[in-house]
């Protein structure tokens, strides 16, 4: 698993190689010149030959090499940070450009099935965990690799066996650093899957917290919320546990080493084949060889960690889209209005069946109302029309023209849609009103709100229509926000309209105005109306009574009556009395 994230993260580094290259290159030089002062130094050693004969004027020049060597090191570990960073800092940029893209394409039973702050958490917390993880890994497991690599060429350079004595007990680091990945990477996905399902919990409590407070549900939301945390402690704790234990471990096999250095040195240093200097300068390369692997166990572990969140952003990231365009498909202008569904069959889940046979010709100004029990298939007929979903079977066709040829964003531009569950981002009163039409005048917009009767709460604002509302609308009530989608509709005066029980959250006066305005709106439009109130739907040219996914009866108002089935069940329980 971890060995495919290694290939994606790759294949996404290499868009920047040119920095990449840069960094190498710094990294080479930074070693090479790290390296080389434990050599100047030994040299400056054998110059202090005995007390009173010490060449100062070689010393010296000894010291000024140095500061030139640190100098060199200091700029090109600038320069490599530099690049390490704007490689880490884009490739998370482009991860997160590329999931919310994708999120963009996702079918809408992706969404629907999967909690929002898991999604959140791939998006937020994982890609940072991620970026920490990359640039540690760039900025200490490289340079680390090339020390150890320069510094047994130094070695080598001065003494080939005191270098086999390292190089001999080098497998042990390896080994003990290899079985503590293998133990952190599990332990570091599952601690980010549990902190992705609390995310979601916390997301899901927040966002519900009247309702959770209205039915008493506090005490199951923190139960739930502490097994969530329990089981989060849990992971982590031993994710931890593995991963602390890296260092130490390491350090052991690294005095190993030193000592190794130390003890067989210093014999060969006895035995004339070694000065004093070369002694001094292979216990610093020792160090210097041993404390790569220190770093690299602790990037190992962070690598660790880095990688089960980048697994879990590029399994979104790698989701199936929702069914591709077809290459030629049309981009819808001129909209007649005319609408018809011919033998569609649609389920959300194969097993549980619940549009059959769904036959319907909507001729260009028509308002078609859609009435029945919850969960008849109300809902789902809109979400058809509006290509949220593709129908299982058979083809929904406007202008003549079957949807599926056509653009989704033609399609969807063709229809305003205001929905019982209102939605506004955060911005101005204004930004909001003007989402489906950016260019709109102030007449206009003033003009859209007056017709939705959200003009006058409005001025009454402290910025009036440049008031600044937070997610969701913020303090605005749940009528106010409808007012607003309502707004949104009016202003931009599509071919087609769709109205999903869009008066539901407003006062009886207010919603009588609105209908009025809806009517006039709805003059020459092919209009789809959801409704439970049937006072709302007594106009409609075709109403559409639906249950179990079936058109159960099919008329206007007075013919429904009539015929006295469903319908007028349905209106004798609303207006008995």
């Amino acid at each position: 698993m971890s060995g495919k994230t290694i290939k994606k993260v790759l294949y996404r580094i290499k868009h920047y190689w040119g920095y990449l290259a840069i960094s190498v290159i710094m990294a080479m030089i930074t070693v090479a010149s790290t390296l080389y002062v434990p050599i100047i130094i030994g040299d400056a050693i054998d110059f202090i030959i005995d007390r009173g004969n010490v060449d100062f004027a070689a010393i010296t020049d000894c010291l000024i090499k140095v500061g030139i060597v640190v100098a060199v090191t200091a700029l090109s570990q600038w320069i490599m940070n530099v690049c390490n960073n704007k490689i880490t800092y884009h490739v998370t940029r482009d991860i997160r450009d590329e999931a919310m893209e994708r999120i963009a394409h996702l079918p809408l039973n992706y969404i629907d099935t999967r909690s929002y702050g898991d999604i959140v958490s791939r998006v937020i917390a994982d890609v940072d965990t991620f970026a920490e993880g990359l640039l540690m890994g760039f900025t200490q497991f490289f340079s680390g690799v090339m020390t150890i690599i320069g510094t047994l060429v130094f070695m080598l350079s001065i003494n080939v066996k005191i270098t086999l004595v390292v190089v001999l007990i080098t497998p042990v680091s390896f080994l003990v650093a290899s079985f503590i990945a293998k133990k952190t990477y599990s332990m570091f996905k599952l601690q980010s899957e549990a902190r992705g399902e609390q995310t979601a919990l916390i997301d899901e409590m927040i966002g519900g917290q009247k309702v959770v407070l209205a039915y008493n549900h506090s005490d199951e939301a923190i139960e739930k919320f502490d097994e969530i945390n329990e089981r989060l402690s849990k992971y982590s704790l031993r994710a931890i546990f593995f991963s602390s234990i890296t260092n130490p471990s390491t350090r052991f096999v690294n005095s190993l080493v030193y000592a190794g250095v130390a003890v067989t040195g210093a014999i060969t240093a006895i035995g004339g084949g070694i000065t004093i200097g070369q002694l001094s300068c292979f216990l610093s390369y020792a160090n210097q060889y041993t404390k790569p692997f220190n770093e690299i166990s602790g990037v190992i572990t962070e690598l660790q960690n880095a990688l089960a969140c980048a697994a879990r952003i590029f399994e979104l990231i790698e989701e199936q889209p929702e069914v591709p365009e077809a290459e030629n498909a049309v981009v819808l202008e001129n909209i007649d209005g005319t609408v018809e569904l011919e033998k569609v069959y649609f389920s959300y889940v194969p097993e549980k069946k619940l549009i059959e046979d769904f036959n319907l010709k909507v001729k260009k100004g028509q308002r078609v109302a859609i009435v029945g029990p919850t969960g008849c298939g109300k809902t789902t007929v809109i979400n058809l029309l509006m290509r949220f979903y593709d129908v299982n079977s058979g083809s929904i066709k406007v202008s003549d023209v079957d949807i599926r040829d056509l653009t989704r964003h033609s399609l969807r531009a063709g229809y305003g849609m205001v929905l019982q569950e209102t939605w506004l981002k955060s911005g101005t009163i204004r930004d909001n009103i003007t989402m489906g039409k950016p260019d709109a005048t102030e007449e206009e917009i003033i003009a859209a709100a007056k017709a939705s009767h959200a003009h006058g709460f409005i001025k009454r604002l402290p910025k009036g229509y440049d008031t600044e509302i937070g997610e969701d609308g913020g303090s605005l009530s749940q009528g106010q926000k409808q007012l607003l989608c309502i707004a949104r509709v009016m202003l931009c005066k599509p071919p087609m309209l769709i109205l999903d029980e869009a008066t539901s959250s407003i006062d009886t006066r207010t919603e009588l105005k609105i209908q009025n305005a809806f009517a006039k709106l709805m003059e020459g439009r092919t209009s789809f109306i959801v409704a439970h109130r049937l006072s709302t739907i007594q106009s409609a040219d075709i109403i559409l009574v639906m249950k179990d996914g079936h058109i159960i009866e099919q008329g206007n108002h007075d013919t429904l009556l009539r015929q006295g089935g469903f319908y007028k069940n349905l209106y004798e329980s609303q207006f008995a009395g």
